[in-house]
């Protein structure tokens, strides 16, 4: 997603209605509406909310940003709150294979009749909104008030919503959230600051007054801009380290287990999820879950166990094994960041296996950092081009740069193309990375056969 610069109109004019005769139709009229087009401001998704009848205050809310682990980490606040026996509805993004994967009700995407019943009583709305302002109502900003609609009409009692870019601004922050998580802070997309202490400005905009910020462990640099915003809303601040903490994690087949603390209590938990930096989400997760429910005493330990035991996070270091062939790893990670967590749980969920990766990246992402931090690991690369609405970057400039550091470099035209020549490229003892950018492994996900996320 791209954010428009500040001030910079959504379109400057209105897009036609929304057409609502199949889900295909509808699908694509959203898609008109420029997905990859953030626009700061919240004056378009505060009059839709408005006209729609403010969807998004019939129920309590846990907001999740950060600058990487936002779904896990919702997946994980989610999976407790199910098992602790709410009704919970999920709003992520991006989706990896269907546009439904965005709004979930206890962790189900949302059936094709109740999309298009929600556009349906949103399209009023939308063109009143639209006639009024003289602005395109954007796609995230229609889906964010979809997700508050189906919400609503769902009767949940819990929403968790992730962020979709910054915080601030975003659309989502319409949603009065009591808890807000703050996963780390780093530099993904350059509009949000140049500097570590202006991302976590922008991030820190979700927390709202009286509420309970949740912050991940973070650079020093992130920290007192953070303090200061919690303590300018009067929020109480629960910080990694401090309130909340991994105690011990060992990997074991699968995943890993863990002790995590909040409190005073512990909780011995098997995260079926690769990686060191999935454990700091599941305490960060544990964390806002305990504050939610803090009026009621808080989470249950069987409901820890049981929700932790049945999380998955789709597209994020997902396992596919395949008879007679390297297994796939599946993992969505586009910045440095993400990169160098990826290469640390490859090396522990997978030690000592030859790591063939296939790369596509979006162009305006640190294409050169992330590669060389899938080098790290990977002495064989097959470039390809990320499947996505925004400039890909080109395959052969992926090649050029694994070259001279990588034994093997190869191009494919595409992710299916590009798990055939993997294929041929490695043993089965051998490990197939499919990484770079979430729309890539959507992609490949679809290829493998993967049920809608």
């Amino acid at each position: 997603m791209t954010a428009a610069p500040a001030g910079q109109a959504a379109a400057g004019t209105a897009a036609r209605p929304i057409d609502l005769r199949s889900y295909e139709a509808a699908v694509a009229a959203l898609v008109a509406r420029r997905p990859e087009w953030m626009v700061p401001g919240l004056k378009r998704i505060r009059a839709l909310c408005r006209e729609a009848g403010e969807p998004q205050h019939a129920y309590r809310a846990v907001h999740v940003t950060g600058t990487n682990g936002k779904t896990t980490t919702a997946r994980m606040v989610t999976s407790l709150l199910v098992a602790a026996g709410h009704r919970v509805g999920t709003y992520t993004s991006p989706h990896l294979q269907d546009l439904r994967e965005r709004i979930r009700i206890d962790d189900v995407p949302v059936g094709r009749e109740g999309f298009l019943q929600g556009l349906a009583d949103l399209s009023g709305p939308v063109e009143r909104v639209e006639h009024r302002l003289g602005d395109m109502v954007t796609f995230f900003e229609v889906l964010t008030a979809l997700g508050a609609v189906r919400f609503r009409d769902s009767a949940i009692d819990v929403g968790v919503i992730e962020v979709g870019i910054g915080g601030r601004w975003d659309a989502t922050n319409v949603h009065d959230a009591e808890v807000a998580v703050i996963g780390r802070v780093g530099l993904d997309h350059p509009e949000l600051g140049a500097s570590l202490a202006e991302v976590a400005w922008e991030k820190a905009g979700i927390v709202k007054a009286g509420a309970t910020a949740v912050l991940g462990p973070q650079p020093a640099e992130a920290v007192p801009v953070i303090r200061r915003a919690a303590e300018a809303h009067g929020a109480l601040l629960l910080q990694a380290g401090t309130h909340f903490a991994v105690e011990a994690r060992a990997a074991v087949p699968g995943g890993q287990d863990c002790i995590l603390r909040v409190g005073g209590r512990r909780h011995a938990v098997h995260l079926p999820l690769h990686g060191a930096h999935q454990a700091t989400n599941a305490a960060c997760a544990l964390a806002a879950v305990d504050a939610l429910l803090d009026d009621t005493g808080g989470i249950g330990p069987d409901a820890v166990r049981a929700g932790f035991a049945r999380v998955r996070s789709p597209g994020r270091l997902e396992v596919f094994d395949r008879e007679g062939l390297a297994p796939v790893v599946l993992d969505g990670a586009h910045n440095p960041d993400g990169a160098r967590a990826l290469v640390a749980a490859l090396a522990e969920a997978f030690p000592g296996r030859r790591v063939v990766a296939i790369l596509g990246m979006l162009a305006d992402k640190d294409v050169a950092q992330v590669t060389a931090a899938i080098l790290e690991v990977a002495d064989t690369v097959v470039a390809t081009q990320s499947p996505c609405g925004r400039v890909a970057a080109a395959p052969q400039r992926l090649a050029e740069l694994a070259r001279g550091r990588a034994r093997t470099v190869a191009q494919a035209p595409d992710v299916v193309a590009a798990l055939a020549v993997a294929d041929a490229l490695a043993e089965p003892c051998d490990v197939v990375v499919v990484t770079g950018s979430l729309y890539l492994a959507g992609a490949a996900r679809e290829a493998l056969g993967g049920w809608v996320a």
